[in-house]
C-alpha cells in the first residue's frame, strides 16, 4: 500500500529496532525506552505481535522505516500509530492508520483507541471519522469508529 510518498508494509523482525526508534522520537506521547519497558511494550512484546498476529505496520521513505501502526485484533483497538516528527505532514499516518482499520474491519464492525484530549493526534483521528465517544480521567478520550456506511452512536 502506498500514497505515492511512502510505502506501506507489514513489519517483520528486522523492524522493531526501527519501530522503537520512532516511538521514542515523537513529539507528543513522549516515552523513554524504559517507560515502554514499565508499561509492557518491549522488543519481546513487539516481535510476538509480528510473529503471531500480523498487525504492525511500517512505512518506509527512501527504504528507512519513518511510522508504524499496530493494532489489536482480539481487542478490537488500533495500539499505536507514530510517525517520525520530520516525516509528518506528507500522508503517511493517514495510510499507516489505513492498514490497521482495514484489518481491524475485518474482524469487527466497530474499533477503537484512546489518545490525549490535547494532543493533535485527536484532530488527525477525527478526520479521519472517528468519534469521541467518552472522556476519561487521565485526560484521555476514547474515540471509536464503524464500519464505512454505519452510524456511530456514543456508549
Amino acid at each position: 500500500m502506498t500514497d505515492g510518498t511512502g510505502a506501506v508494509r507489514l513489519a517483520t523482525a528486522h523492524d522493531v529496532d526501527a519501530i522503537f526508534d520512532v516511538r521514542i522520537g515523537v513529539r507528543e506521547n513522549v516515552l523513554t525506552r524504559a517507560e515502554l519497558t514499565e508499561r509492557g511494550i518491549t522488543r519481546e512484546a513487539v516481535l510476538a505481535m509480528i510473529d503471531e498476529a500480523s498487525c504492525v505496520w511500517v512505512v518506509e521513505v527512501d527504504s528507512e522505516v519513518v511510522g508504524f501502526s499496530m493494532a489489536d485484533a482480539e481487542d478490537a483497538c488500533v495500539f499505536a500509530a507514530f510517525v517520525r516528527p520530520d516525516q509528518e505532514g506528507k500522508g503517511l499516518g493517514s495510510v499507516l492508520m489505513a492498514a490497521a482499520e482495514a484489518f481491524l474491519f475485518e474482524h469487527h464492525e466497530r474499533i477503537w483507541l484512546e489518545t490525549a484530549y490535547a494532543s493533535r493526534a485527536r484532530g488527525f483521528y477525527e478526520r479521519r471519522g472517528w468519534v469521541q465517544v467518552a472522556a476519561l480521567a487521565d485526560g484521555d478520550v476514547r474515540m471509536e469508529k464503524v464500519v464505512p456506511g454505519r452510524a456511530i452512536s456514543p456508549g
